[in-house]
């Protein structure tokens, strides 16, 4: 029986003329689309590419075979389809990477009406900062990726991924609640002088490209990720701090302000692999995603 990964290799190739673009197609190593090719080789008896220069040529037997590979790879797929269809939603999983606030608020919503709605479909919930869940996502260990962007894209490959936008979040400055100062709450130029508690990587970038523009570099004193622990450490008068609306929706200490930022904002969205149509469970999850994205964003 001829291997369906090795019949797709084979196409690949065709189509993309040589072995690194095929690879790069599939995202695959070069070594695997060559060992794929010989192996196919040895199965079929014949030569199917012969190398031309850094290129590849197919002979007769792999003009042949390619046609029919493109014709059963197209049959498989329709049955996978109609086999879908068929099932419709009464079994299915989705595998969900999701930032901490994300997983918070948004997702535990969007989980209890999907389980609702669609009962048998089975979510799996990872923790995991927007650079990670792309990578996961590429990685086929996840079906979606629930991420942000602030002024610039997450790093990361975004080839063949569909984004969903979901909210456009806004920012807060955070200080101590019985604090006092000068300037404007919502200017950040009226925090120069003090000490600052900064978040994740992407979180410390932006920090400093917003102070930046308001014509200071900040004094970074404490660095956490966890929203819960910079909101205690502005509590307790250690310095002051920027957080996101969901994060002070996940969790508001009694003892800290918060004040929007007019200009800041960032903007929250779901990945999924592959252009639409999503799988069906996950079309039904980002439905529910998007119903509770609509709600307010702040806290």
């Amino acid at each position: 029986m001829l291997d369906f990964t090795r019949l797709r290799v084979l196409v690949a190739v065709a189509r993309a003329g040589s072995v690194t673009a095929a690879a790069e197609a599939l995202h695959y190593a070069q070594p695997s689309v060559s060992h794929h090719l010989a192996k196919l080789e040895a199965e079929v008896g014949v030569v199917l590419v012969r190398r031309v220069g850094r290129g590849i040529v197919l002979t007769d037997a792999g003009r042949l075979l390619v046609a029919r590979a493109e014709e059963i790879l197209g049959q498989v797929e329709s049955a996978r389809a109609e086999l879908a269809a068929h099932a419709g939603l009464a079994t299915g999983r989705v595998r969900l990477a999701a930032f901490p606030s994300a997983l918070a608020t948004l997702v535990p919503t969007a989980a209890a009406r999907l389980a609702a709605d669609h009962p048998g479909v089975e979510l799996a919930l990872t923790e995991a900062e927007p650079p990670e869940a792309l990578t996961a996502l590429r990685n086929g260990d996840v079906d979606a990726a629930l991420i942000f962007d602030h002024a610039d894209p997450v790093p990361g490959d975004r080839r063949n991924t569909t984004t969903t936008p979901l909210l456009q979040e806004p920012m807060y400055v955070v200080t101590p609640a019985d604090g006092s100062w000068d300037g404007p709450r919502t200017e950040l130029a009226t925090y120069a002088r003090e000490n600052w508690i900064a978040g994740c990587e992407r979180c410390r970038t932006h920090l400093a490209s917003i102070c930046e523009r308001a014509g200071f570099a900040p004094r970074v004193t404490f660095e956490t990720d966890d929203y819960v622990a910079v909101q205690s450490l502005v509590a307790a008068g250690l310095g002051v701090g920027v957080l996101p609306g969901l994060a002070l929706r996940a969790h508001r200490h009694p003892r800290v302000r918060a004040d929007r930022l007019p200009d800041d904002r960032r903007r929250v969205s779901l990945a999924v692999y592959g252009r639409p149509p999503a799988a069906q469970p996950v079309q039904a999850f980002t439905a529910a995603l998007t119903a509770a994205a609509a709600g307010p964003a702040g806290y």
